[in-house]
């Protein structure tokens, strides 16, 4: 079976409640788009979708599945993908917003990977440790990183079985030589599922919105051979610098200048030897943990730094 048939069977498949349509109209569609058109097939495929759901009055959480492929998690590498996961809950924690149901991490032979539950979706908790097959959930791509959705069309079947989770971390050590512009103190978008960092008060999609404060460290270390960005999110920023998020925000406001909280952060980490270990997203390794292995030479880090 080719891979337009396939996609022609599985997008038919999700309309067939609510649009009359064949598999050999939609596969035309989308051979128009690939053909005649030079259209790559995923793209042509979200397109058909769009365009289908537009003709249905639907909203895109209302879509189903059908003919979902059963995907490894460390395997997601595209956004607005329809997929059935068989995955263990290996970590939850507390939502940052009131539209979101549950937050966490799902694992499974192959690595991690981040999921959201939304509260209008009403779906039944996941517990932590339990395994479950989640059929059509969506993934969602920021900033390299990977994460999947779970919606109102989402289904939830609890295995009685375990799986021993993959290490899909990376471990990369060196001197910090730079700690890149969007460090130290930020605001980010409080809309549902967004996390953008605001420029100037303007979220990039929201526009102008009352962000919430955030830490981060955007570093790079070298080894001397290669260098490797890293990010340090709140938590670990906060162990890094010993900097927590309330006195941060106070500095800034002290000092009407949130730069003041980057300034005194790199006045902690340049110049000092680490190794990080987490999972590598695009260009960065997320910092899960990390270890002060200790300094190094002032002068010959803060030449490096300069010629970044």
């Amino acid at each position: 079976m080719t891979e337009l048939r396939q996609h022609a069977e599985a997008i038919q498949a999700q309309f067939s409640d609510q649009l009359d349509i064949t598999v050999e109209e939609v596969q035309t569609r989308l051979e128009t788009l690939v053909n005649d058109y030079k259209v790559p097939a995923e793209e042509a495929r979200r397109s058909i979708v769009s365009s289908y759901l537009d003709e249905a009055g639907m909203d895109r959480d209302q879509l189903g599945g059908g003919g979902n492929d059963l995907v490894q998690v460390a395997d997601v590498d595209e956004d607005e993908q329809w997929i059935d996961v068989r995955a263990k809950v290996v970590d939850l924690w507390e939502p940052r917003s009131d539209a979101i149901s549950q937050v966490g991490l799902l694992g499974d032979e192959s690595g991690t990977i981040k999921f959201v539950s939304f509260t209008t979706s009403d779906l039944p908790e996941l517990e932590e440790g339990a395994v479950y097959r989640l059929g059509n959930v969506v993934t969602d791509e920021y900033q390299g990183r990977y994460s999947v959705k779970l919606n109102r069309t989402t289904s939830i079947e609890r295995l009685e079985e375990d799986i021993e989770v993959g290490d899909d971390a990376t471990e990369v050590e060196g001197a910090m030589v730079d700690v890149q512009r969007g460090s130290g103190l930020i605001k980010r978008c409080p809309e549902e599922g967004c996390t953008r960092v605001l420029q100037n008060g303007r979220c990039s999609e929201h526009g102008e919105v009352e962000g919430e404060f955030d830490l981060r460290i955007k570093g790079v270390l070298d080894d001397g051979t290669d260098v490797h960005e890293v990010i340090f999110n709140q938590e670990m920023t906060e162990e890094l610098t010993g900097i927590a998020l309330e006195e941060a925000k106070q500095m800034a406001m002290d000092a009407l200048d949130t730069s003041v909280v980057a300034d005194e952060m790199k006045a902690d980490v340049l110049g000092v030897y680490y190794r990080v270990r987490g999972p590598t997203l695009g260009r960065y390794v997320l910092a899960n943990e990390f270890e002060r292995l200790g300094p190094v030479d002032p002068e010959a880090a803060l030449i490096k730094a300069r010629s970044m």
